[in-house]
């Protein structure tokens, strides 16, 4: 167990109980490997990431518990650093996109009872934020790749005009003449936006990723990231030699 930084995990937060059991449980099962970690939410819940920051005493890995970088990576999580005023603090990359991710929602999708061939649709958070649409089509690409079946990306919110809504792509696949469609929730936890995609109108929905093993080696690996960052920074510093 790490003796190093104390690893932070924001997430975006969620009033489904069940949502917050999960991620509570995912921080739990990182904590087996790498020492005790406290979660925060950037939104519906507390503590936000600054509250949970100044009662952090020495070095600090901020690990975003999302699944693509948007606001809340790009703007949340690093105003939430500087209003902290904490000193000691790194900042990891989001979970996704990752080949990791790819490989829970195939198994997801298979539990949901998908089978090769057919249609598959990633169900993402709706986002206006370019990256975050870009990396949405990353996720895609990524799993499409495993399933050997072209994924089509739409979002379970409308937060940009040229999004494409979940029961719309699944009505198009039907469309095209596919006879099955399933949804890859590429959802952390269970919350309101999984709950919509039970009315979508697809064949099945896959779980979101959850507290998945892969997910949990996931997470630790972010973290080690950050902690090596500040091993770096230590390294390049030269001994001071008393005279």
């Amino acid at each position: 167990m790490s003796s190093g930084p104390a690893l932070v995990l924001v997430a975006h937060g969620t009033r489904n109980p069940r949502g917050v059991e999960m991620i509570a449980e995912l921080a739990d099962a990182v904590s087996g490997q790498v020492g005790v970690s406290r979660v925060a939410f950037v939104d519906v819940l507390g503590p936000s990431p600054s509250e949970l920051l100044r009662e952090v005493h020495g070095s600090a890995v901020v690990v975003p518990a999302f699944l693509a970088s948007g606001y809340h990576v790009h703007t949340d999580v690093p105003r939430e650093v500087t209003v902290s005023g904490h000193q000691s603090v790194k900042v990891t990359r989001a979970l996704g996109p990752d080949p990791v991710l790819a490989r829970v929602l195939l198994e997801r999708l298979s539990d949901a009872g998908w089978r090769p061939g057919d249609a598959v649709v990633l169900a993402a958070a709706g986002s206006s934020d370019a990256r975050a649409q870009l990396e949405h089509r990353r996720a895609a690409n990524m799993l499409a790749r495993i399933a050997h079946v072209e994924v089509t990306v739409a979002h379970i919110a409308i937060a940009a005009p040229a999004n494409k809504v979940v029961p719309d792509a699944v009505n198009a696949l039907r469309a095209q003449g596919h006879g099955r469609v399933f949804l890859a929730s590429y959802l952390l936890a269970r919350g309101l936006f999984h709950n919509r995609l039970a009315e979508a109108g697809a064949d099945g929905v896959a779980e979101p990723l959850g507290v998945h093993p892969a997910i949990v080696d996931l997470v630790v690996d972010r973290y080690r990231e950050g902690a090596r960052q500040f091993n770096a920074r230590s390294a390049a510093v030269p001994p001071v030699r008393s005279s």
